[in-house]
């Protein structure tokens, strides 16, 4: 069945994430919510407390009509959260002491811009935002300039998909917030990190990072969101929830190049929401790595507002044990002459599981869109498992549109092949790995994060 998206239908994205009705979940969701409220009872700046409280108590009503999703939800059906469920989260009893010395070790050499959250608090003693060029604002919200304070309610929890459950519930405690503001025409030279760290608790907490990202017309950014523990190591198991939600805006000409790490602890829960809304001739290019988590699920949601947009979308999740890595793509083209290109790749070993589900839309409105999609996927274990699923739904009439997906192992042949040049069969194994996940990697505009990355492939690659 062809589905037609025209702007009156995307505000509540119900075409994109079934949401189930009420049931027995929904007081486990409700104790989330009362958890998750206690973060945001503390006041912050006057200018932007009543914003908040109106997005908030919002955001809460809805949630209150919801519940948290299952298996027999389409959207869901290859996603179990019953783990998410068993445990009684907590929020952080104060903020946790990072030395300088921890996030010196997670900087990035080219970035020296740097916003750093510890368990979704702002850390000002670890962050980097003096001496900032004319027209770039980089702050948390509660520290925002005033002349910015009155814009930020068009843009936070304004794009579609806002009553989606798990971005409700982040809205719904939103006290805080990393802002990212680029003025007109204004060329960021380095990059911008936004880091956010978990650490060790007695019991299991919440962080609900948020992160709101400007960019005015003709501007340009390179942009690194990174989600990790604060102990790097397969080792660490501990338990936490992470649901974070970044929106985007990019205005007209406006270019972004985003780079997303999800590198949280093997133990942990991960859910995020990308939204991304272009207006005319605007470009996103982003990038979306998934290593970490015990179950991690990306939201990512492009929506084109003007026509002529260009977007980019790769993505690579390496994972391994009973790692579940899901993501959940919609790229909706409502204007003539958009270019659309998805790449994502999935190595999967032991009894991992990971999940592909992206969908583009082109109605009648997105003559002479370009869009491709591809999902590749290489299963490393007899009992590794993909559930892939990319999706075109096009009711307009002169476009060129191609989607696909491939699963496979590594071929025999090409280890023999290498192991008649000299290399044995470890280094051969390991080297067909590093060229399938190097396509996804050297388009990172980080060189230092490109090595990083490289890195972590090569130290998780068995």
């Amino acid at each position: 069945m062809t589905v037609q998206v025209s702007p009156s239908t995307i505000p509540n994205l119900e075409d994109l994430a079934v949401i189930s009705t009420l049931e027995g979940q929904d007081a486990h969701l409700l104790s989330l919510l009362n958890q998750c409220q206690t973060l945001a009872i503390q006041a912050i700046e006057p200018d932007t407390t009543a914003l908040l409280k109106q997005l908030r108590d919002r955001a809460a009503r809805w949630v209150k009509t919801l519940s948290l999703p299952a298996k027999r939800d389409e959207d869901w059906r290859f996603t179990d959260l019953s783990p998410l469920l068993q445990v009684n989260f907590q929020t952080p009893e104060s903020q946790a002491e990072i030395t300088e010395s921890v996030a010196t070790d997670f900087a990035l050499p080219e970035a020296s811009i740097r916003l750093v959250f510890v368990n979704g608090v702002y850390a000002p003693h670890l962050s980097a935002v003096t001496d900032l060029p004319e027209g770039l604002v980089v702050s948390n919200l509660a520290q925002l300039p005033v002349a910015y304070r009155s814009k930020v309610g068009n843009y936070l929890a304004q794009q579609p998909g806002s009553a989606e459950v798990f971005t409700a519930l982040n809205t719904a405690s939103l006290k805080d917030a990393a802002v990212v503001w680029v003025g007109k025409n204004q060329q960021v030279e380095t990059p911008i990190h936004l880091l956010f760290i978990s650490t060790v608790s007695k019991t299991p907490t919440v962080s609900l990072p948020r992160c709101l990202v400007v960019a005015e017309s003709g501007s340009n950014l390179t942009l690194v969101e990174e989600y990790r523990n604060y102990k790097c190591g397969n080792d660490v198991q501990k338990v936490y929830f992470t649901n974070a939600v970044t929106e985007i805006v990019l205005e007209e000409n406006a270019q972004i190049n985003h780079t997303r790490i999800d590198q949280e602890s093997k133990g942990a829960f991960h859910i995020g929401k990308s939204a991304i809304a272009q207006s005319r001739y605007s470009r996103y290019i982003g990038n979306a790595i998934t290593f970490g988590s015990k179950l991690s699920r990306h939201h990512l949601e492009v929506f084109q507002t003007g026509e002529g947009t260009e977007t980019t979308l790769n993505g690579l999740a390496l994972i391994g044990g009973e790692q579940v890595a899901d993501t959940h793509s919609a790229i909706v083209l409502n204007h003539p002459n958009g270019t659309a290109n998805q790449l994502h790749k999935c190595i999967i070993d032991d009894r991992a599981q990971a999940i592909f589900n992206g969908k583009v839309f082109v109605p009648q409105t997105a003559q002479f869109t370009n869009a491709s999609q591809l999902n590749r996927n290489l299963l490393l274990s007899s009992k590794a498992r993909v559930d892939t699923k990319p999706q075109l739904e096009i009711t307009a009439d002169q476009v060129k549109c191609a989607h696909g997906a491939t699963v496979s192992q590594l071929e025999a042949d090409d280890i023999f092949y290498l192991q008649s040049r000299g290399i044995n069969a470890v280094n051969a194994r390991e080297l067909l790995l590093d060229a399938f996940a190097a396509e996804i990697i050297k388009g990172i505009p980080v060189a230092s994060m490109r090595q990083k990355l490289t890195r972590c492939v090569a130290c998780r690659t068995f």
